[in-house]
């Protein structure tokens, strides 16, 4: 019986040690796979990451090459094309500062673009259109090519038109937070500068030429001019106004506060009958699309049952 016991112990103490082993064996292989794998992978990852890092090398490099072409192009062109002091290129300049361009390539690039969208829409009307060698080939072509040539022009006008009316929108909030810091003690140079930080969210562009106004006056103009400037870069009667009347308030020595003030009352005014405006105007507005939209339904609403009648002899 005790030599049973024992063996039996035996086998026990056997059994345990055995399924210690093989687990302890398992767990081992299991982490040596695990590492052999992520090894494996390390090493796929860091050829897949050389690949990888060559092509974005050689994309960069071959984008470094295209801008590098494109910025000889247009030092080219500024070269023979933007020095140019006609009376068409002081037109173009200024329109685009009305629009914020204030780079002195825009013009080259204004006129390069004209070209590339020009002889491109040309170029895809030819592959495109229907009927090749017939006149309307031929003048669908030439459409593409008008349609290049006149895209930087409208997309100018219509950036300028909207900048327009986001000065005029501001610009009477920017008389009244002047007349509020005239109030409050502070200089013009010092009212500008705050003013333009506080209309910084609502009015960005507007907030960045008064910013250039600011640094205008720091670099030594005189306030006149430096608001002449900024008229002339906002496109406003407004702002030329108030560029006057801060010039006629040196001059004369007056108040330029109760000037402001009086000012800035009148811009309320204006922004008033603007709106006062465009509400009168609606009715006419709505005419025609009532005319094309609304009536003929009306028409064929109120005719229709009749109609249906007389086709079907309802009447009779």
């Amino acid at each position: 019986m005790d030599f049973h016991f024992t063996l039996f112990g035996d086998q026990e103490s056997t059994l345990l040690a055995l399924m210690v082993f093989l687990a302890t064996a398992i767990l081992t292989f299991a982490m040596m796979a695990m590492v052999r794998v992520h090894g494996a992978m390390r090493r796929r990852a860091a050829g897949i990451n050389d690949k990888l890092s060559a092509e974005v090398a050689s994309f960069q490099q071959s984008q470094k090459a295209g801008f590098k072409a494109a910025q000889r192009v247009i030092d080219y062109a500024q070269k023979h094309y933007g020095a140019s002091d006609s009376k068409d290129m002081k037109v173009l300049r200024k329109r685009l500062v009305l629009a914020g361009v204030y780079d002195p390539r825009g013009v080259v690039v204004f006129f390069l673009a004209r070209a590339v969208l020009a002889v491109g829409l040309a170029i895809v009307a030819m592959v495109f259109a229907p009927g090749q060698g017939s006149s309307l080939y031929w003048m669908i072509v030439g459409a593409g090519g008008m349609i290049g040539y006149v895209a930087p022009s409208i997309y100018l006008d219509r950036r300028i038109a909207a900048r327009r009316d986001e000065h005029r929108a501001g610009f009477p909030d920017f008389m009244d937070l002047l007349v509020v810091c005239a109030d409050a003690g502070l200089s013009m140079e010092a009212a500008l500068d705050r003013v333009g930080r506080e209309l910084a969210d609502s009015y960005p562009s507007l907030c960045a030429n008064i910013h250039m106004a600011n640094l205008e006056i720091r670099a030594g103009r005189t306030m006149t001019e430096a608001l002449e400037h900024l008229a002339d870069r906002l496109g406003l009667e407004e702002a030329r106004s108030f560029s006057t009347l801060i010039q006629q308030s040196e001059e004369l020595g007056s108040s330029i506060t109760e000037a402001l003030r009086v000012y800035s009352d009148d811009m309320r005014h204006k922004r008033l009958s603007r709106a006062e405006e465009k509400a009168y105007s609606l009715p006419a507005k709505l005419s025609l699309p009532m005319m094309v939209c609304i009536f003929p339904v009306l028409f064929v609403v109120i005719l229709l049952p009749v109609a249906v009648r007389l086709a079907t002899g309802g009447f009779q």
